[in-house]
């Protein structure tokens, strides 16, 4: 059976200082490309006029006075990650870090050290970038009417779930306590956070198993499996499958909506009043 190429390089729309536009555009050579626009307001248009991957935005360029808009552009399209870009350390970064996280921004990448370059391209440019786009438009969809934390934690649940294999890891991100997650869950009367975890884990490798280019075992390496035979493992658990036969039977839209109506639908009337994760949770090292 052939499967499709993996898609072309991600688009980013990017609002950034003179000096940084050289700089990001280097390191997106061949992985992402940017459209550089000069205020949020425009990278909004962007994002409404064409299919973009991610916003980026310098802490050095935008202003106070576009922090509405910026929230805005948050709210209105969650499955877009929009990124923070730190080019130097001042006072003036910090405080508008502080007023990117208050408009909903949870994601900080400081190249003023080499490897933060390396982490831009791996948040804007990986294939899991569209990867998580792909899968949280239906989900989210489906708990439009959850609380907005409730929405914020299965963001945030299928963004992390590639690099994220454990709920305790999952629970550390998000700065509360996995025994706390695990009891709401249980409470609530939905599946168990491990079990949410495990499924979205596996709508990622399904998304990568597009890629006719990518084996087993590089799906099973870029997820952060110890090895394919413990994915293999994984996924006989789960399903009964082979790795190979779960890339032939679940392509990834018949995966994703497998999970919509397994894991989501019969517990929407739970989810419309369901609070996973404390209100000031969103704090972290790289999250905002």
């Amino acid at each position: 059976m052939s499967y499709p190429a993996d898609p072309a390089p991600t688009t980013v729309a990017a609002v950034l200082m003179p000096g940084e536009r050289p700089r990001v555009d280097a390191a997106g050579n061949g992985l992402f490309a940017v459209l550089h626009r000069d205020s949020i307001p425009e990278a909004v248009r962007a994002v409404r006029q064409r299919p973009v991957d991610a916003v980026l935005v310098s802490v050095h360029r935008c202003g106070p006075d576009q922090m509405e808009v910026l929230g805005h552009l948050v709210r209105e399209f969650p499955s877009i990650p929009t990124v923070a870009l730190v080019s130097r350390h001042d006072p003036g970064a910090i405080e508008m870090l502080l007023r990117l996280g208050a408009s909903g921004v949870r994601q900080v990448v400081d190249v003023t050290s080499p490897s933060g370059w390396g982490r831009l391209r791996q948040i804007v440019g990986q294939p899991a970038t569209r990867a998580v786009a792909r899968i949280q438009q239906p989900i989210l969809e489906s708990i439009a009417d959850a609380p907005t934390d409730a929405r914020l934690f299965v963001e945030a649940m299928i963004r992390l779930a590639p690099e994220v294999p454990t709920v305790t890891a999952l629970a550390q991100q998000l700065s509360v306590r996995p025994s706390t997650l695990m009891s709401r869950f249980a409470r609530a009367g939905l599946p168990s956070p491990k079990n949410y975890l495990a499924a979205i884990r596996l709508l990622h490798a399904s998304y990568l198993f597009e890629a006719a280019g990518l084996s087993v075992a590089d799906v099973s390496y870029r997820l952060e499996y110890s090895s394919p035979q413990s994915f293999g493992r994984h996924l006989r658990a789960m399903l009964g499958l082979t790795a190979l036969e779960f890339r032939r039977r679940f392509p990834f839209p018949v995966a994703l909506a497998r999970f919509v109506e397994v894991m989501i639908t019969p517990y929407v009337p739970i989810w419309r009043t369901f609070h996973p994760v404390a209100a000031g949770c969103w704090d972290g090292a790289r999250e905002l």
